[in-house]
């Protein structure tokens, strides 16, 4: 019972800062630290990357309209924008799934480890108020995905790599490079949303197939109580941020960051 508190924790913390730029894999870690559960190494290492299919779900749900290709209620117009958005995601997507499959091994060893995520959530926590500083009195280029070029959209996918580092923040990186490019924050953080639908079921796979599906009766459960506690807990985390950044900016999570 006291495995399954433990993992519910562990949700509410993954569901809260998947979608916050604050890195879910940085307060992961941080929070292990101090609440272990009693699973061993190779299993935590997967658990913290496959609860996010959790996570993953909410964006599913809130937007299965919007990234339904095929649904019988829009156009064919309608339904040609949305596999455009398909298309953009794709191209968002390559860059870290190229650089994720071939160093993922090497990231863990060198970087899953409290020390770095101290020093990355500073770094662009720092980031963050800085670009929001510079860009206060600037208006957005792209304030749809119409707008947004293919271009627009693998440039935003390279600021995706440095997120492979623990304490970057997925969606952090991706949201900055968005605002760099010249995004409204509103198609930055939808956009990062997205992204992240290929890339979490992705290093869930490869983190799944490595673990080996070998799994003990407490450890299915633990996982699927974090699982199901991140979805539930990044519906509600999900719908703040979009309604705090309609009259809000960044830089309060860049201070938080810091702190």
């Amino acid at each position: 019972m006291i495995e399954l508190l433990k993992a519910a924790f562990l949700g509410i913390v993954e569901g809260v800062t998947e979608w916050l730029p604050i890195s879910s894999t940085g307060h992961m870690i941080l929070v292990d630290e101090f609440i272990k559960l009693n699973a061993s190494a190779a299993f935590m290492e997967m658990f913290f990357v496959v609860i996010q299919l959790g996570a993953i779900m909410a964006v599913v749900l809130l937007y299965f309209h919007k990234l339904n290709p095929f649904s019988p209620k829009k156009s064919s117009l309608e339904k040609k924008e949305t596999m455009r958005i398909w298309y953009k995601v794709i191209v968002g997507v390559i860059p870290a799934a190229v650089l994720g499959l071939l160093y993922d091994d090497w990231l863990n060893e060198h970087f899953y480890n409290y020390q770095t995520v101290a020093i990355t959530l500073i770094i662009y926590g720092v980031l963050f108020i800085v670009i929001e500083n510079r860009n206060k009195f600037r208006t957005p280029k792209v304030n749809s995905f119409v707008e947004l070029s293919y271009l627009t959209a693998f440039a935003i996918g390279i600021f995706q790599v440095l997120s492979l580092i623990p304490g970057t923040s997925r969606s952090g990186s991706t949201i900055l490079g968005a605002i760099i490019m010249g995004t409204s924050r509103h198609i930055a953080a939808e956009y990062s949303f997205f992204l992240s639908i290929p890339v979490m079921f992705g290093a869930s796979a490869l983190k799944l197939v490595k673990f080996g599906f070998s799994f003990t009766g407490m450890e299915i459960a633990v996982l699927l109580t974090g699982m199901v506690v991140a979805f539930v807990v990044s519906v509600l985390a999900i719908k703040f941020l979009l309604g705090y950044i309609k009259n809000n900016d960044f830089k309060a999570f860049g201070w938080y960051r810091i702190v």
